[in-house]
């Protein structure tokens, strides 16, 4: 089976989800807390090895956040490279724009700024879910048209009256 780019674009909004999904988990046993605010370490081993379960969730988390950021990354500069649809690129580019926001917000959540942050942080990733969902519709319904946009296949004639 051929993956095409509609198909990375829905894996790469299904792993949104479940990041976030995941990160409300994180927040709910207060797994940031585990760090007592030193962000980026967290306590364990020289600050990198999780030391306990809620540290365990709050590194997790963020190799988890990591890979999905590279996949946006990654959609955004194939829609870009490729000349993809003018709105799916912008939807991609405002997911990454979202990226470097979204990690601020998740660090002043660790460095225990309080429930403004953590909002806000849960606000940026629903912001890059739904950039996320507009681009990969714009790339099924395209993909579903034949590229036209909606308008029907012109005809093509041979110069055959069969």
């Amino acid at each position: 089976m051929r993956v095409t780019f509609r198909h990375y674009l829905a894996v790469t909004t299904v792993s949104t989800f479940l990041l976030i999904l995941l990160g409300v988990y994180t927040g709910k046993i207060g797994a940031g807390l585990a760090c007592e605010g030193r962000w980026p370490f967290c306590d364990g081993w020289l600050g990198l090895f999780p030391a306990n379960w809620p540290s365990f969730v709050e590194w997790f988390h963020r190799l988890v956040a990591m890979i999905v950021g590279f996949m946006i990354l990654g959609a955004a500069a194939v829609a870009w490279r490729y000349d993809h649809d003018r709105l799916l690129k912008y939807a991609t580019t405002l997911a990454v724009v979202l990226l470097p926001v979204q990690i601020l917000f998740g660090a002043n959540t660790v460095l225990n700024f309080g429930l403004t942050a953590s909002m806000m942080h849960q606000v940026a990733a629903q912001l890059i879910f739904a950039s996320l969902v507009v681009a990969t519709t714009v790339a099924y319904v395209r993909a579903g048209d034949g590229g036209s946009g909606g308008r029907p296949p012109e005809r093509v004639t041979t110069g055959d009256d069969d």
